[in-house]
């Protein structure tokens, strides 16, 4: 879409105008989305060996013990 300035300008005024125009756009603009990260390596490793914590440590069972 261009832009018009219906009065005369400076060189210095039209890029000043330009740059803000610019900055503008680069501020407002839509981020580009989020690169997937992928699978937490420990999560991998567990679902690959079949691993789950019920079967480790059963209902009611505190950390660390049989």
């Amino acid at each position: 879409m261009p832009i018009e300035i219906a009065q005369t300008t400076t060189p210095q005024e039209a890029a000043a105008i330009a740059a803000a125009i610019q900055r503008f756009s680069q501020d407002t603009a839509i981020a580009p989305p989020a690169e997937p990260t992928g699978m937490d390596p420990w999560l991998k490793a567990a679902l690959e060996e079949g691993v789950s914590a019920k079967e480790t440590f059963g209902p009611g069972q505190p950390f660390g013990v049989n």
